[in-house]
């Protein structure tokens, strides 16, 4: 019988590993740490979390019980165009207000989650018009606030 002879384990396998470890880390709590900004929109300033990244623009609200201490979450998109949104994973109702630059385009209102649905069976809520921005706020605050097309919003703070 032939035995295989152990290699022994060298310092910079050990090295790599705790690189990676690192690395790995940190991008888990670089990822964990949201862009916030402050917004003025239909007469009240709303701090809202950004959605910068392709990665951010898809998670969203997934999965969270509420929006906690903030007031809704600003996807930002690199370019103009139409904008699709899905309520993938959803469990709180939103109005979804899309934005050319600093002008409200569409408004879907009372936007219900639909848990449990599969992705490719999700309602698709798109905008009649092209938008660089679009803007998750709670259910009722369009109405609440009298928001309509052509409104201005902008950003206050970053």
């Amino acid at each position: 019988m032939i035995m295989k002879e152990k290699k022994p384990f060298k310092k910079w396998h050990l090295i790599l590993l705790v690189i990676i470890i690192v690395f790995a880390m940190g991008k888990k709590i670089y990822d964990s740490f949201w862009s916030k900004a402050t917004i003025r929109i239909g007469g009240q300033e709303v701090r809202v979390l950004v959605a910068d990244t392709t990665a951010r623009r898809s998670k969203g609200w997934s999965n969270r019980k509420n929006m906690g201490r903030y007031g809704g979450m600003l996807f930002v998109f690199p370019d103009s165009g139409r904008y699709a949104m899905v309520m993938r994973d959803m469990r709180f109702p939103l109005d979804i207000v899309w934005l050319d630059g600093n002008k409200i385009v569409d408004i879907a209102p009372n936007l219900l989650p639909e848990p449990d649905v599969p992705e490719n069976k999700l309602t698709v809520y798109g905008a009649r018009a092209s938008s660089t921005m679009v803007l998750e706020l709670p259910a009722g605050f369009a109405q609440q606030f009298g928001l309509k097309i052509g409104d201005e919003v902008r950003v206050v703070k970053d």
